[in-house]
């Protein structure tokens, strides 16, 4: 009789445990589509320049996420909202994020994901303009960015170029301030190196793709000129903008970028008008 039992008992336990494996399994996928949607709720909310500075926090759980934490106004709730019920499989919203008019999050000595990737893109954005300058060639310099404070290190040929920099630098999108610290080379180069510059940039095959391509990213990473509006076309070298700008220092500025970009040897903008 005992053991009958026992085969009895063993057989439920091994029955049970066959019937509870896709049960554990599909708990622990479901748990896993949860973590990612959590995930990309927060990821969203850190890179928006509207909610990063929240104290924000998120839980889904059966396709219902709760948010919880505090922001300063109620546009900012609606928002965090909103994102959340963008990403897949969020079918119902618990908004518990309380409205407080006076909020000042507190400011930590470490950098946000999002300023992290802010200043990335800047870092980015700032060597790009470096490298594409036709005014350049001599420079050679670290970027760095902390909270859009772009810093510059390095060398560069003249006092010319390392004024450049810094009014590339300073009139890229997101930048705050500019710590130019290139050194300018003491020595002048001679006339047979200054041949021998001119000869390198003259060899250049720079494709008329490549420098409309250029400009069109010049204004894009530009904080004070909208290359929204301004078309930009190439051909032989010579670049031609037309469009609108705001104001005559808009104008003066999107001319100056787009002659700055290498191989171009004349812009043409009477098409770019206000």
């Amino acid at each position: 009789m005992q053991f009958r039992k026992t085969v009895f008992a063993s057989s439920f336990a091994l029955a049970m445990a066959a019937l509870s494996g896709p049960a554990i399994a599909d708990t622990a996928s479901q748990n896993l589509v949860e973590a990612r949607q959590e995930t990309q709720i927060w990821t969203t909310y850190a890179l928006s320049p509207y909610l990063r500075a929240s104290d924000l926090k998120v839980s889904v759980h059966a396709g219902k996420a709760t948010l919880t934490g505090t922001v300063e106004e109620g546009v900012s709730k609606d928002l965090a909202k909103q994102i959340a019920l963008g990403v897949g499989g969020i079918k119902e919203v618990d908004n518990k994020i309380v409205i407080q008019p006076d909020y000042v999050p507190a400011k930590s000595a470490d950098r946000s994901y999002g300023e992290v990737v802010d200043d990335a893109t800047i870092t980015t954005a700032v060597k790009s303009k470096l490298l594409w300058s036709r005014h350049t060639d001599g420079l050679t310099a670290d970027v760095d960015t902390r909270r859009g404070t772009v810093t510059l290190q390095g060398t560069a040929d003249s006092t010319a170029d390392r004024d450049l920099a810094t009014r590339l630098a300073l009139n890229t999108r997101g930048v705050m301030a500019v710590d130019n610290k290139l050194v300018v080379k003491n020595a002048k180069p001679t006339a047979a190196e200054s041949a021998k510059a001119m000869g390198r940039e003259a060899g250049k095959d720079v494709s008329d793709s490549w420098i409309t391509t250029k400009v069109k990213s010049t204004y894009l990473y530009s904080s004070n000129v909208d290359g929204s509006d301004i078309t930009v076309s190439t051909t032989a070298g010579i670049v031609t903008l037309s469009g609108k700008v705001d104001s005559g220092a808009e104008r003066a500025l999107a001319i100056e970028f787009a002659k700055n970009v290498r191989g171009v040897k004349n812009v043409h903008a009477k098409g770019l008008t206000l």
